[in-house]
């Protein structure tokens, strides 16, 4: 498809960019720092199990937004296809609500990686390298959609490198042939292992384990911008169950076999407690003394790269709905090299601002209950897709078309990407299940945490209010479903 016929933007990226977008993804800071968190609270057991149900589930969203964006590549991904085949309603608060995400977490990305650079240049204001970062993000994605596709691409390698010499070192260390001493399964068998504090550790961990891979949604709307949908997107997505299976499951196991779950360092779990990331913790252990300075240009890469695409992803949605006359028209413009500057700025403006905040005491305040407001974001992004799916294939099959024309075909339909639903509301319901567990419904406090925790659903469901009793949307009937993607590009009729 022609570079006109997608109002203007320009379909660079290439198969290998998509791929490691997809990567880039799935690994984070949630597997170099959350992983061992995660270990400590429910045994390395316990990890493995929440982390491969949810490897399952963001599988299993993946095939889904798989066949839809390869049907039909527009950088709305989830909200078009919400809007399409469940309510534009629906769409217009999925849009919203997940502009809203990455523009507040713009802020944390750049206050992180602020704190990380720190470990080299302590006297350094922390502000001042935020303002740099931002500039670099800014500059990034202001340039070409190559330019950000090539600086995911990068950022990615380094994180798989990363993450491949961690496995060949782990494994030699668990024989003994670094470090000294042959470990083998001892540390699966200490105290409670492998599992440690029963099913509601295994849940909490479930929740954290969600977090760790969020952002796998990002090639859904990559696709609108891909060269070659038909065979960039697929690939991608073939592969996230063994980026899942390579990368998390197989990296937890080397870190469970390793570490103790009773060890207090895998508490650490903070951007800037890089010394305790249980990956420095496993290469210090094999006698690797420069773990911590490596780990800590990992992880800034890491920062850098989810600030990166969270800049690119927010902004591609907020022009898609200014195109589909969910948001002001001026955002819809375009420029010479098809980047949408006007949404790019004020998507910048809203996370420098953001970052404003925190540098006041009351603006911290502020600064939490946005984070908080952001924080479900993902999980609520994930159920449109698995609902958008289920109603895309019903649609499809009602209105008497022919599967086998479909260039992908996610696996296990209806199975898919309803047991993702399930999995996501449990997810969101499970936010805070210790305050329910022990409810103090007299205490001020007990509230004001239940509302810290929950707060982004009133968000979401007030966009989705809004819109249908301003616009008197309804849920489309299955046969009304439109599936003429040419009709439909980025909300605008070729």
């Amino acid at each position: 498809m022609k570079k006109e016929q997608q109002g203007h933007i320009r379909r660079d990226l290439k198969t290998r960019h998509l791929s490691m977008i997809a990567i880039g993804g799935s690994i984070g800071t949630g597997l170099f720092l959350a992983s061992g968190n995660a270990i400590a609270t429910a045994g390395p057991g316990g990890a493995l199990v929440a982390y491969a149900a949810i490897g399952l589930m963001v599988y299993f969203l993946m095939t889904s937004l798989g066949e839809m964006a390869t049907y039909m590549p527009v950088s709305g991904s989830f909200s078009t296809y919400a809007s399409r085949f469940v309510d534009p309603a629906f769409g217009f608060a999925l849009g919203w609500n997940y502009w809203f995400n990455w523009a507040i977490t713009l802020a944390v990305d750049i206050s992180t990686a602020a704190l990380i650079i720190q470990f080299w240049f302590p006297h350094a204001p922390a502000w001042l390298w935020s303002a740099v970062f931002l500039l670099i993000i800014f500059g990034l994605n202001a340039l070409s959609v190559k330019a950000y596709g090539e600086s995911e691409y990068w950022f990615s390698i380094i994180k798989v490198i990363t993450v491949i010499v961690f496995l060949i070192v782990g494994v030699l260390t668990i024989f003994g042939i670094l470090g000294g001493q042959f470990i083998g399964f001892s540390n699966f068998t200490t105290g409670d292992a492998p599992f440690n504090g029963g099913f509601f550790a295994i849940l909490g961990t479930f929740l954290l384990a969600g977090f760790s891979f969020q952002g796998t949604e990002l090639v859904g709307i990559a696709a609108g911008e891909s060269a070659t949908p038909e065979k960039s997107v697929p690939k991608a997505i073939k592969q996230v169950f063994w980026r899942i299976l390579l990368f998390y499951i197989f990296a937890i196991f080397v870190i469970g076999m390793i570490i103790p779950y009773t060890s207090p360092n895998l508490l650490g779990g903070e951007a800037t407690d890089v010394a305790i990331s249980p990956f420095t913790l496993v290469f210090e252990k094999a006698g690797l003394a420069i773990a911590a300075s490596v780990m800590n240009a990992v992880i800034l890469t890491s920062v850098l790269s989810a600030g990166n695409s969270g800049l690119y992803a927010s902004t591609r949605m907020l022009w898609s709905m200014a195109k589909d006359g969910k948001a002001p028209k001026f955002l819809s413009k375009v420029n010479r090299r098809g980047i949408p500057m006007a949404a790019l700025i004020l998507t910048t403006i809203v996370g420098a601002m953001t970052f404003i905040t925190t540098l006041s005491e009351n603006g911290t305040v502020i600064y939490t209950w946005l984070l908080s407001a952001s924080g479900l974001t993902g999980f609520i992004a994930w159920v449109g897709i698995a609902i958008s799916h289920y109603r895309f294939r019903r649609a499809y099959v009602k209105q008497g078309l022919d599967l086998n024309a479909l260039k992908y075909k996610a696996k296990f339909f209806p199975f898919g990407p309803l047991l993702a639903l399930v999995l996501c509301i449990l997810v969101i319901v499970g936010q805070d299940y210790n305050a329910f567990l022990h409810p103090d419904i007299s205490n001020p406090e007990w509230w004001q945490k239940i509302a810290i925790s929950y707060i982004g659903l009133p968000i979401f469901l007030a966009f989705w209010l809004i819109y249908k009793f301003t616009k008197k949307s309804k849920v489309i009937p299955l046969d009304e479903c439109s599936f003429d993607e040419h009709s439909y590009v980025d909300g605008k009729r070729d």
